[in-house]
């Protein structure tokens, strides 16, 4: 079986037991014959091959980042020319991979618990699609949740697509007008939408964007994209609840 269990001693009779996971040998390596424990070591091979999602061509220099179970980031890598990253983990424990490259929409792919072995997961990556027009950014909607104005993690996915456009074109300067819903009084929601507008910015600026590259401001429930009135569904409050990207300076 190899070292640590044979020496250059006398190690002989070793058995295992599948049911505990556990195993025994003999050996005289102190002198006299005594009975060992063998413990297995587990490990897995988690391998990422990163591909762009709609040509199927391998990305190189994707940042690859493998997290624990909480979340942690225990290290990143660069993907080679094979568009592959591979990891070395525990047995029996769940990971995460985080993958992003400019120019794609950032993902994050589960690698499931597994009791030793090659675990292989396709992580296919979104080209960045955005809609640039004269006046304003188009991206999909970044919905808020009800009453709150942190950043959803498809709102990041989205504003990850802002930064991209933004570091390309340096410059934009972009005006973030942030909405909510008819739910609450108008001067809470005016507040409440300017801590979104301002969320956003904060969120834009995070990734290394010029602060003077970017403003926000909200506009309550003052420019509703359904006007519903008294009778919006959940839906439509929903699309309420939102930012715009203004273009003030290409």
């Amino acid at each position: 079986v190899g070292e640590p269990v044979n020496t250059s001693k006398d190690d002989f009779a070793f058995s295992f037991n599948k049911t505990k996971n556990v195993g025994f040998f003999s050996s005289n390596k102190t002198g006299k014959d005594k009975i060992y424990q063998a413990n297995p070591v587990c490990g897995v091979q988690a391998i990422a091959t990163v591909k762009d999602a709609k040509t199927g061509k391998t990305l190189s220099g994707a940042r690859v980042a493998i997290l624990d179970d909480k979340k942690n980031v225990i290290e990143t890598r660069n993907s080679g020319a094979d568009g592959i990253v591979s990891y070395n983990v525990d047995c029996n424990k769940a990971y995460t991979f985080q993958v992003a490259k400019d120019g794609f929409e950032s993902n994050t792919f589960p690698i499931a618990k597994t009791n030793g072995g090659v675990v292989n997961i396709a992580a296919d990556l979104q080209p960045i699609d955005v809609i640039v027009t004269e006046k304003e950014i188009i991206l999909k909607e970044i919905f808020f949740e009800f009453n709150k104005s942190n950043i959803t993690q498809e709102g990041a996915f989205e504003l990850d697509k802002l930064v991209q456009v933004m570091k390309n074109n340096g410059q934009l300067v972009i005006m973030v007008k942030g909405h909510t819903d008819n739910r609450g009084s108008d001067q809470y929601n005016m507040n409440l939408s300017d801590r979104r507008a301002k969320a956003t910015v904060q969120y834009v600026i995070s990734k290394g964007i010029a602060a003077s590259k970017i403003s926000g401001k909200g506009y309550g429930e003052s420019e509703p994209k359904v006007d519903c009135k008294e009778n919006c569904t959940e839906e439509e409050h929903a699309q309420n609840r939102r930012s715009e990207f203004l273009i003030v300076k290409k």
